[in-house]
């Protein structure tokens, strides 16, 4: 602890009495200072015992008196020494009328007392109390040291909580609670976390406090020495840190932070085999890829798992008005940010994930079929726009290691399709289960379907006959010319002769099942229904 007044006052050889102000005694000390100024306010910075022997005060005025004990109360001063048998014999009835009234402390020193001594004692205080508080700040270094080595940063949450006298919990980059002490603390952490996210996205180190509703003191601390914050340490506690629990949040903070880019050097040690695992097993060697993996992917490879592709969306260009993310804003960097939060999914739900970043633009990861990392990842992105979600993202069917390269064409499928549709997702099942038609939605198939059927149009548009309709009746009635004919509402032999003059115009035959199935779906593609005109 600081030195107090009290302190000073049980000093022996200080010899120093309490005159009045005597139920204020705790109040720490700063520094001791001597001013025989009249006003020595403005060059006082608060929390000193200030010394005078009165040489230049009126200190039997009363009034002047009032007005000096307020001044100096005003200015966090914490009390006043007057010398004895220097300037008055005692303390003058005004100056101890005053300092009874603001209840402030003043302290009668004897003759034989200098003002050096009182000085000393106050330094050498100081001076001990800032060694202990260094002291307790190795001790805590050391203790939290060991519970790194010995449990991680659970253990070294655990452990700083004890000492600062409070709680600490620690965020993940996805911003969840992945370690708190007491146990009480995951809720007081939930109320701040908005706060930590909001100091996650600046760049690291940063430090902010906030106060939450249960009136605890939180600091944040975000851990990491890059652009990017790898996470944020919270620290609550009743008042203000002092020197030997800043040292123990520091200490934590270094531990945390060494033990966070430990944890990166391996996920890129991850990275590269989880690369050869996944070669591996496109490449149709899926016994191989076992022997790579080992046990590090868990029960991944031998129970079904989904496929996942990710990209960013075209252009990268922000929702139709809003706002562009910010650089340092995680939204403005999207595949890390989805692999951020799959990968605090997994670690919460004990799930294995493979994850891989091909280059800067590119993500495949491997997602047990129907675990918690799907149902979060479908959660987050199915239904949305590309646009919104800034990432467009494909996944297979559930499949095993020998039909990984199957898996892998099915989310290349799914992603396309998502990327022309403008959806942030598209599962495989969804277009094996639904029409073919809706993958023609595609300007280059319509493109394609124009070109094919434009001479038959510009026949329609002379008015020599309706070849697009009757081409459409046609081959919906599988070519059967009695129903196509009824249908409309001709002879079969006007419909037999239209049928040849579209052979004639565009050169091909219709007896060809290919020609029928190609000039069909190009039919299906331009939705242009019966006699209408060929578009501009």
């Amino acid at each position: 602890m600081p030195p107090t007044l009290a302190s000073l006052v049980q000093h022996s050889a200080l010899r120093l009495t309490v005159r009045a102000g005597a139920d204020r005694l705790d109040t720490p000390v700063r520094w001791a200072h001597v001013s025989e100024l009249a006003d020595p306010v403005p060059y006082l910075d608060g929390g000193e015992l200030l010394l005078v022997t009165a040489m230049t005060l009126d200190a039997e005025d009363r009034d002047a008196m009032r007005r000096y004990v307020r001044r100096l109360a005003g200015a966090g001063v914490v009390g006043l020494g007057f010398a004895i048998g220097v300037s008055y014999d005692d303390i003058p009835d005004a100056l101890l009328e005053a300092a009874t009234e603001a209840d402030f402390p003043l302290l009668a020193v004897p003759r034989r007392t200098p003002f050096l001594a009182i000085s000393k004692a106050v330094s050498a205080a100081i001076a001990a109390d800032q060694y202990r508080a260094v002291t307790a700040g190795f001790d805590a270094q050391r203790e939290l040291t060991r519970a790194a080595l010995a449990g991680g940063p659970a253990a070294v949450v655990a452990r700083l909580a004890a000492h600062v006298d409070g709680w600490a919990a620690l965020y993940d980059r996805s911003g969840e609670v992945t370690a708190a002490a007491p146990e009480w603390a995951a809720r007081r952490a939930a109320r701040v976390a908005s706060d930590a996210k909001r100091l996650r996205e600046r760049p690291a180190p940063a430090t902010a406090v906030v106060a939450d509703s249960g009136d605890d003191r939180v600091e944040l601390q975000s851990l990491g020495t890059g652009r990017r914050a790898r996470g944020v340490l919270a620290v609550g506690t009743g008042a203000a840190l002092g020197t030997a629990e800043r040292y123990a949040v520091h200490s934590a903070v270094a531990l945390l932070t060494l033990s966070s880019e430990r944890s990166r050097s391996l996920q890129e040690a991850e990275q590269r085999l989880g690369a050869a695992v996944l070669g591996l097993l496109l490449s149709g060697e899926p016994d191989h890829a076992r022997a790579v993996a080992g046990d590090l992917y868990g029960t991944l490879l031998d129970a079904p798992f989904r496929l996942l592709i990710a990209e960013p969306a075209t252009g990268g260009e922000p929702a139709t008005g809003a706002e562009p993310a910010p650089a340092d804003d995680p939204a403005a960097r999207p595949l890390p940010l989805l692999a951020d939060t799959l990968e605090a999914a997994a670690s919460r739900s004990g799930e294995p994930l493979l994850t891989v970043a091909e280059g800067a633009g590119r993500l495949v990861v491997l997602i047990p079929d129907g675990g918690t990392v799907l149902a979060e990842g479908l959660a987050a992105y199915g239904g949305r726009e590309a646009d919104e979600a800034r990432l467009v993202l494909g996944l297979s069917a559930p499949a095993g290691p020998a039909t990984a390269a199957t898996a892998c064409q099915q989310a290349e499928q799914a992603l396309s399709v998502a990327r022309r549709r403008g959806l942030a997702l598209i599962e495989h099942q969804e277009l094996a289960s639904g029409s073919i038609l809706p993958l023609l939605a595609d300007e280059a198939v319509r493109a394609f379907a124009q070109g094919m059927l434009r001479d038959l149009y510009e026949h329609d548009a002379t008015g020599r006959g309706d070849l697009v309709a009757s081409l459409r009746a046609w081959l919906s009635r599988h070519g059967q010319w009695d129903a196509a004919a009824a249908e409309l509402g001709v002879h079969r032999h006007t419909l037999r002769y239209r049928m040849r003059r579209v052979e004639e115009i565009l050169g091909r035959s219709l007896d060809d099942p290919d020609v029928r199935m190609e000039l069909w779906l190009a039919l299906k593609s331009t939705g242009t229904p019966a006699r209408t005109r060929p578009p501009a």
